[in-house]
């Protein structure tokens, strides 16, 4: 529920809690009354993205924005002026047409990364222990055989097979 003003009816957009000799007084002031008790008046500024992103490149790059919104990928079209209204590339090669501007970005957003290297899936993690446990069972089986050890080396032979089929 928006608040009115405790002086008249516009909405209230200041609004401030004080404690006088142990009493609580809130006061819900719109602008002009606000500037004329006295309440600081701060005015933020929302920089809209793309004029972040603008500065970001220019301050890093060394070009003027208009030569950087000239460049153009030859495989696309994109020019680096839509990239940065619209946050997103057009084609991989992209990435090597406007790579000096990229990467000072990659770095920020991928903490100091700039190429992909790649992720192993969840479940990749019980395939390698299975690979492993594999290894080791082949190792355990060329063991048994060297010191004649068959029926070892059957029942090594025996799991192993069983192991590679419900992989299989």
């Amino acid at each position: 529920m928006k608040r009115k003003c405790d002086n008249c009816d516009r909405p209230a957009t200041h609004h401030s809690i004080e404690i006088v000799n142990g009493q609580k007084i809130e006061k819900h002031l719109c602008d002009a009354h606000a500037a004329e008790d006295g309440m600081t008046v701060v005015k933020t500024v929302h920089t809209p993205i793309n004029e972040l992103l603008t500065n970001f490149v220019k301050m890093h790059s060394g070009q003027s924005v208009e030569s950087l919104d000239q460049m153009t990928c030859n495989q696309c079209g994109m020019t680096f002026a839509r990239f940065r209204e619209h946050s997103l590339l057009g084609c991989s090669y992209c990435y090597t047409v406007f790579e000096r501007q990229l990467t000072p970005l990659l770095e920020r957003a991928h903490e100091g990364g700039t190429h992909h290297i790649g992720k192993v899936p969840r479940h990749a993690g019980a395939g390698d222990q299975r690979q492993n446990h594999l290894l080791r069972m082949r190792k355990q089986l060329d063991e048994a055989v060297s010191s004649e050890d068959y029926e070892l080396a059957a029942r090594l032979r025996d799991d192993i097979v069983r192991m590679e089929d419900q992989t299989g």
